[in-house]
């Protein structure tokens, strides 16, 4: 499954030596996290999300067939900023115009 993960994310990025998968177990599932570099952030969450759940409906999959669970966590930058223009969701519904 790391492989899987380590392997999709490196062709998405534009520095694929900077894309870490760490992988630990809890309550019974696989816990994969995903580090990618800062400017890299956006391109595996896609336009409001769809890449990283394409990824995750993926890696469900492979993980039926084992039977298992598994649980993709894809970490933000460190400093926790994003790089202006990457295209992520909105965290906030925008108001209604009068």
């Amino acid at each position: 499954m790391k492989e899987f993960v380590e392997y999709v994310a490196r062709a998405l990025v534009d520095n694929p030596d900077r894309v870490q998968v760490t992988e630990t177990e809890r309550s019974g599932a696989l816990v994969l996290e995903l580090s990618v570099d800062p400017s890299d952030f956006g391109k595996v969450i896609g336009k409001q999300g769809r890449v990283c759940s394409a990824i995750r409906a993926l890696l469900s999959c492979a993980a039926g067939k084992l039977g298992r669970r598994v649980v993709l966590n894809i970490l933000e930058p460190p400093d926790g900023r994003r790089l202006a223009g990457e295209d992520v969701a909105p965290h906030e519904e925008p108001a209604p115009q009068a």
